[in-house]
């Protein structure tokens, strides 16, 4: 038996433990998370060490219904008096709580078992075994190579490498026990140019992944942040206007993201979305299709089962720009009258809410390189900032960085501008969709383009 698969052991029959003695103090439905991890976060700037750290952590969450009476509480005692108050708290909170007709854990058919429960390949030792040293010497080559790439970098708001490992054990009243284990490591390098009026430019590149062997080269994420902090030297302004808009694949990720807290069942039960009653009507291009999919492969959203223990399967959440779903955990669904669609997410703490998983805005069959060329005058955006969003209206609007397009080719950078769309029209206006969708992160799109947006500026 390996170091993991041991502490995933003793995960479960700590939860077990707990959910037994909450059962025999009076809970009707009891469900322990125990988690166990460690991290490691070190940022280097101008060739010096600014931080190391590295902690271990335990976790152990506990929800209690005694009725329909709701408590959630959080301990990083594990000790077996530690529990004895956790247990004590849960119920006690409980019995003050409001009744609630709604809660309560899935059906005890639906439950998933291990048999059931895809190899996702989300661990991997290599990453729990990546010392402070090592993770210095990659932070350090990574901040060495923007420098070495052009002698217009100058300066650096840093470079840092971090990993994490962690293990988790859920087990419920109801008859679920399962565990799962992950593994993540990134590298990031920020390079800082000096550009005229006294401004300074700052551009970065990152890679992340679950193994080890997938991240990028150091020395490849420094020179792709240095040649990102060069590209925007001579940054101006652009008249008002309304123009086509490109989001490059990270600020397209961006957008997906505003999407996806609009389509949680939280949002639609509460009604501060956009989306509430819009499942089968047209809600983007019919060029744009979401999938959630927590089944992908090493991805950094993938899990097996989900926080209520109910087997993880793909979701289409759009589907040719008609809506097809909400993502559901068993309270808003049926809050809302519907079937959960396996999207529990379970906080340290054991509260449950719905989530995404693996997000994604499934690519198109244009190269990056093809959209841009197609794209006559436009505006390519790299970056964005600020939080211009209302969900409960779709109205959107962001302050923007990145390149004019003059006749098919990226022109001279753009900064200090802000572009605007309710979002529900944003995206019915995609009419071109790249396919250079990558998998870093848990919500990921490739490069699209929109017909027309609203740019303020000089």
């Amino acid at each position: 038996m390996s170091k993991t698969e041991a502490e995933a052991r003793e995960l479960l029959d700590l939860g077990r433990t707990v959910v037994e003695r909450a059962r025999a103090g009076g809970a009707n439905v009891a469900e322990a998370s125990v988690h166990s991890g460690s991290h490691l976060s070190v940022k280097v700037r101008m060739g010096e060490p600014e931080l190391v750290e590295e902690a271990g952590s335990r976790a152990l969450g506990l929800r209690v219904m005694v009725g329909q009476r709701v408590a959630s509480t959080y301990t990083s005692d594990l000790s077996a008096a530690g529990q004895k108050v956790l247990i004590e708290d849960a119920l006690e909170l409980a019995k003050l709580s409001e009744p609630d007709e709604f809660a309560g854990p899935p059906l005890t058919a639906d439950l998933s078992e291990e048999s059931d429960w895809a190899s996702l390949d989300t661990y991997d030792d290599a990453v729990g075994d990546i010392s402070a040293d090592e993770a210095l010497g990659r932070a350090l080559d990574g901040e060495r190579a923007a420098f070495d790439f052009d002698a217009r970098i100058t300066n650096s708001e840093g470079a840092s490498f971090t990993r994490a490992r962690g293990v988790s054990a859920l087990v419920t009243s109801g008859g679920f026990s399962g565990s799962d284990c992950g593994t993540y490591a990134s590298v990031v390098v920020t390079p800082v140019a000096d550009d005229e009026g006294g401004k300074k430019r700052r551009g970065y590149h990152w890679s992340a992944a679950r193994h080890y062997a997938d991240l990028e080269s150091s020395q490849s994420v420094g020179e792709e942040a240095a040649r990102r902090t060069i590209a925007q030297l001579g940054a101006k302004k652009l008249p008002t206007q309304e123009l086509p808009v490109v989001f490059d694949k990270d600020a397209a990720r961006s957008i997906v993201g505003l999407f996806a807290g609009c389509v949680l069942g939280g949002s639609i039960w509460r009604k501060s979305s956009y989306l509430v009653d819009r499942v089968g009507s047209q809600v983007a291009s019919d060029l744009v299709t979401i999938v959630d999919d927590p089944l992908l492969v090493r991805a950094p959203g993938s899990r097996a089962f989900d926080g209520e223990g109910l087997l993880s399967r793909r979701n289409v959440v759009v589907k040719d720009g008609k809506l097809e779903s909400y993502l559901l955990d068993t309270y808003s669904a049926r809050k809302l009258g519907l079937q959960s669609t396996a999207s529990a997410s379970r906080s340290p703490s054991g509260g449950i809410s719905p989530s995404t998983s693996n997000l994604t805005l499934q690519p198109g069959s244009l190269s990056r390189d093809a959209l841009v060329a197609d794209t006559k005058h436009g505006f390519y955006v790299t970056g964005m900032m600020g939080f211009g969003f209302n969900s409960v209206t779709g109205d959107f609007s962001r302050g923007a960085s990145g390149f004019l397009i003059e006749n098919g080719e990226l022109g001279h950078p753009v900064s200090e501008v802000t572009i605007s769309l309710n979002l529900d029209t944003l995206l019915q206006r995609i009419d071109a969709v790249a396919d250079d969708v990558d998998h870093r992160t848990a919500i990921s799109s490739p490069a699209f383009r929109v017909s027309s947006m609203t740019l303020a500026g000089a």
